[in-house]
């Protein structure tokens, strides 16, 4: 049972340090917003540059996040290198990091998690708008580790403002971001205000409202296969989905979002709180039925209340440099309506999570930081479609990540200890019998980079990953909605390990920087659903399994200057990446991202910013059992952006066109890609105020 004055007294031991790396003093953007370049990473103890990170980083932030915003952290991210989206319609969309989704990819917001059920069900979004985030971070591979064993694939970091971390100089401090997209006649507008009470104390208030029309896609609905099966149809109503192009059915939606905090700032720490509540009502897209059979529609409500607390304390030269606190807490329910208006299933998830963070204070070369994690989950799930009994998920971890700089050569090494107890309670689901697992689980990564010439670096990372089954996992026995199919569990897993090596190149100068990554995981136990044949409850019964499996890729990213024309630069930038995945003595792992190409041209000014970009993803033909291919596809995208005063001003002026040609595309990783494409042609405006 999960004890809300367990995190009342947990918090009370460590309230006067704190969990996060932003509060470090960043270089000036504006009196107010002082954020760290994009080439620091301030998700990890302490900001490190990233060619120091040994394996591959993204940072999202000014007017390329504004570029990339959606309404999902998916759709927002599903440009960068390794990464992209289980797409399933255009409100619920999760990361997909090196092929890995769910729960091998842990989603925070300023290094907590989202508390959501997102991990449960492709259908389920996450409980984090995009539209509040001043940076958001995604590390893949070894790195991420530091945030849990659940994160072998990467961790996506979006960090806001909720709790101050400077105290503006201005009576009135205002963010305002107002949005128009025309695939789904999108309309999105989002303000936050900070007000200085003293010289040290900080009040936020921010608000978000959001509101689409069913998305207009870039061709047909239905994917070619299903198509002409529709067409083959001796019913009717059948044969006409075969025509069925243009908008998404049942893909609207509504949100709105307000959050409250405050926060204590000195020279010596910060001490901050906030609370926040969501409501997000959205259309899940309609799988058709081409046997006849009535098709669902069902829109899904989700309410979130969540409060959140930061501290920190500079402890000086000693033994220590800072110690960080990080918890959260919150309270999530989300409501599957039908189209009758009754509610068919309903999930209620608690969660509490918290962090500390103990920094080393540097010695030489040497500097690192030791800390520990708790997770604490009650997910209840009610209704028609229960596929999982009342569970309680318990997790504690210690880690460590300790570096060495000596010039030229530099290590890393980190290591994790994991226990975790997983509970079921009594349920006919399964046999009326309560089940407790516990694993301990033991990961580590080691490695070291060098320098080649200049500013260039090559880096070589191993790393020991030990996972234990969620209790999605071990528990499901019932039909899920979302997968269209009945899952069973398996209670006897064991822990899921993973063994990897991964290399890195990467530089910067003058004009130029690249990097490459290239990774190789060998898993014991991998964790994978696996279609039996049978049905049960007229759904395809997919059994979890465990068995070895093999994964490698890489990634590639660069820019460079072609010509400078005053106080304008003229940029060239381009990105790779490519996953294969297999379970040995079975093939293909399911919803594997295919060999993906991005090119773009950027002319920047001082206040004026055009930018050119296509691109390119190719066929998916190695397919997991029932699993299609998925074609080929190409888009071209333009956006134009104003800094109407400057360019150290946040305010910003953007439309950008996306998918121009107006392709059909769909994305493998997509549990509903032969039902729902991507977006079609999109216009969108979108303006950015800083006051």
């Amino acid at each position: 049972m999960f004890r809300p004055a367990l995190w009342l007294s947990s918090t009370a031991l460590i309230l006067p340090v704190a969990a996060h790396a932003q509060s470090d003093p960043a270089p000036a953007g504006d009196s107010y917003h002082r954020e760290a370049p994009a080439e620091i990473i301030v998700t990890a103890p302490y900001q490190r540059n990233q060619t120091d990170v040994l394996s591959g980083t993204t940072v999202l932030r000014g007017e390329e996040l504004t570029r990339e915003l959606r309404t999902t952290i998916g759709e927002t991210l599903a440009r960068q290198p390794g990464v992209s989206a289980t797409s399933f319609g255009p409100n619920a969309s999760r990361p997909v990091l090196r092929g890995l989704q769910g729960e091998r990819v842990r989603v925070l917001t300023d290094g907590i998690g989202s508390f959501d059920v997102s991990n449960t069900s492709v259908d389920h979004a996450v409980a984090i708008n995009p539209l509040t985030a001043d940076r958001i971070e995604v590390l893949r591979g070894p790195a991420a580790l530091l945030f849990g064993s659940s994160a072998i694939g990467g961790v996506v970091n979006v960090i806001d403002s909720r709790i101050p971390r400077q105290v503006p100089t201005e009576p009135v401090h205002i963010d305002a971001l107002a949005t128009y997209g025309s695939a789904a006649n999108e309309r999105s507008a989002s303000a936050a205000v900070d007000v200085p009470v003293t010289d040290k104390v900080v009040f936020h208030l921010d608000g978000t409202y959001g509101r689409t029309d069913d998305l207009d896609t870039g061709g047909y609905i239905l994917s070619r296969p299903l198509r002409a099966q529709a067409a083959a149809s001796a019913n009717a109503d059948t044969r006409a989905l075969a025509d069925l192009r243009g908008k998404l059915p049942n893909s609207q939606s509504e949100m709105w979002e307000v959050a409250g905090g405050a926060a204590i700032v000195t020279e010596t720490g910060n001490l901050g709180f906030s609370v926040s509540h969501l409501d997000n009502r959205y259309g899940v897209p309609i799988r058709y039925s081409l046997d006849g059979g009535e098709a669902e529609q069902v829109t899904l409500h989700v309410q979130q209340t969540r409060a959140d607390m930061r501290a920190e304390v500079n402890t000086g030269d000693g033994l220590l440099e800072k110690i960080r606190l990080r918890a959260g807490f919150a309270d999530y329910r989300h409501d599957e309506i039908e189209d009758t208006g009754e509610i068919g299933t309903s999930f209620f998830n608690r969660g509490l999570e918290a962090r500390l963070e103990l920094v080393q204070a540097a010695r030489g070369s040497w500097r690192g930081a030791i800390g520990g994690q708790m997770f604490i989950r009650d997910l209840n799930i009610v209704g028609e479609e229960k596929f999982l009994p009342k569970s309680e998920t318990q997790q504690f971890g210690l880690f460590t990540l300790q570096s060495f700089d000596m010039g030229a050569f530099r290590a890393e090494a980190g290591g994790r200890y994991e226990y975790t107890v997983a509970r079921a309670a009594a349920d006919a689901l399964l046999g009326n019998d309560d089940i407790r697992r516990s694993f301990n689980s033991f990961s580590g990564s080691l490695g070291g980079s060098v320098g080649v010439v200049g500013n260039v670096r090559f880096g070589i990372n191993a790393s020991h990953t030990e996972r234990a089954p969620s209790a999605e996992e071990l528990f499901a026995n019932g039909p899920h909605a979302g997968t269209q199919a009945f899952e069973v569990g398996n209670p006897g897993f064991a822990k899921e390990i993973s063994d990897g090596l991964e290399a890195t190149l990467k530089g910067s100068g003058d004009g130029y920087s690249f990097g490459l990554s290239a990774y190789h995981n060998w898993f014991r136990n991998f964790i994978y659903e696996n279609p039996t044949g049978a049905e049960r409850d007229e759904l395809p019964v997919f059994q979890y399994s465990q068995a070895d499996a093999r994964l490698w890729g890489f990634e590639a990213e660069a820019s460079a200057r072609l010509a400078q024309f005053g106080g304008t630069a003229v940029n060239i930038d381009g990105l790779a990446d490519y996953t294969r995945a297999t379970i040995v003595d079975r093939g293909p792992a399911p919803r594997i991202p295919p060999l993906r190409l991005l090119g773009g041209i950027e002319a920047q000014g001082r206040m004026v910013q055009v930018r050119g970009e296509v691109e390119h993803v190719t066929r998916q033909n190695r397919v997991a059992d029932l699993e299609t291919t998925t074609p080929a596809f190409t888009m071209v995208n333009a956006s134009v952006s104003l800094r109407p005063f400057g360019r150290d001003s946040r305010t910003t002026l953007m439309v950008s066109a996306n998918n121009l040609f107006d392709v059909e595309a769909r994305r493998h990783a997509s549990f509903l890609k032969d039902f729902a494409p991507l977006a079609g042609r999109d216009v969108r405006v979108t303006a950015r105020l800083a006051l």
